[in-house]
C-alpha cells in the first residue's frame, strides 16, 4: 500500500522503468533512453503523471539528494546507476529537461503501439497484469487451485466489478496488440502467465474465452 504522505510517488514509478537495463541511466540531453522513452509513451495517456514527476524532481533537487529531510523518502526510490563521472542529481536534471520538453507539447497517445518492456506492459495493462500475475503464477496454480477455471472463479468472487470490467477491456487490447502467437506468448509471460494452458486450447482462444467470461459476469451483476 502506498503511504499517504509519499513524497516522490510518481518519481518512483518513473525510475522503476529503468529496471530492464539494470537501472542503468541511458538518457542524454539530446534524446531519452529506452526507459524514459517508455515512461513518456505512458505519460502521453496521462500527461499529469509527467507533471507530477517533474514537480517531485524539482522538489528533490531543491532540497538536495543527500538531505536528512528527505532521506527516508529517497531510500524508497529505485537506485539508478549513472555513467562514470556523472552524479545521480545530474541524471535527474537530464530527466527534468525531457519532462519539460514533453509537457511543452504533449504528444497524442499511441494506443496501437506495442509496449517494449516489462514495465511498460504492466503500466499499460494493470488490471490484466493483476489478473494473470496474482491468480495464474506458477506456485498459485500448483498450490492453491486445482484448475485454471478455479482460479478464474476465485478472481471473479474476490475482485470489484469495475476491476473485472477493466481486465476484460485490457484483454481485448492485449489481443489486438499481439498479432503473432510468439508475441502473444512472450507478452503473456511478461504479464505473469508462466504455466501451461488447459489441454487443447491455444493462448489466443483461452484469452478470448476468459474475456467473454469476465464480460458475461459483469453484465450479470
Amino acid at each position: 500500500m502506498t503511504p499517504v504522505d509519499d513524497r516522490f510517488q510518481e518519481l518512483r514509478q518513473l525510475l522503476r522503468a529503468y529496471e530492464k537495463p539494470g537501472y542503468a541511466f541511458d538518457d542524454t540531453l539530446e534524446a531519452p533512453g529506452s526507459a524514459l522513452s517508455a515512461y513518456l509513451r505512458m505519460a502521453a495517456f496521462a500527461p499529469e503523471r509527467a507533471a507530477a514527476a517533474l514537480r517531485e524532481i524539482q522538489d528533490l533537487l531543491m532540497v538536495g539528494l543527500f538531505s536528512d529531510e528527505i532521506a527516508d523518502d529517497v531510500e524508497l526510490l529505485p537506485h539508478i546507476h549513472p555513467p562514470r563521472g556523472v552524479g545521480v542529481e545530474d541524471c535527474l536534471r537530464v530527466i527534468q529537461q525531457h519532462l519539460e520538453r514533453f509537457l511543452a507539447a504533449p504528444p497524442p497517445p499511441r494506443p496501437s503501439l506495442r509496449p517494449k518492456s516489462r514495465w511498460e506492459w504492466r503500466e499499460r495493462l494493470p488490471a490484466m497484469g493483476h489478473f494473470l500475475g496474482a491468480y495464474f503464477y506458477q506456485d498459485s496454480l500448483k498450490l492453491e487451485y486445482c484448475s485454471h477455471a478455479e482460479a478464474v472463479d476465485d478472481y471473479l468472487s474476490g475482485e470489484p466489478t469495475e476491476d473485472i470490467e477493466k481486465a476484460a477491456a485490457e484483454i481485448g487490447e492485449f489481443l489486438a496488440l499481439n498479432q503473432s502467437e510468439d508475441e502473444l506468448r512472450e507478452a503473456a509471460t511478461t504479464l505473469g502467465l508462466p504455466g501451461p494452458l488447459p489441454t487443447g486450447v491455444s493462448l489466443r482462444q483461452w484469452l478470448t474465452d476468459i474475456r467473454d467470461i469476465l464480460i458475461h459476469r459483469t453484465r450479470r451483476n
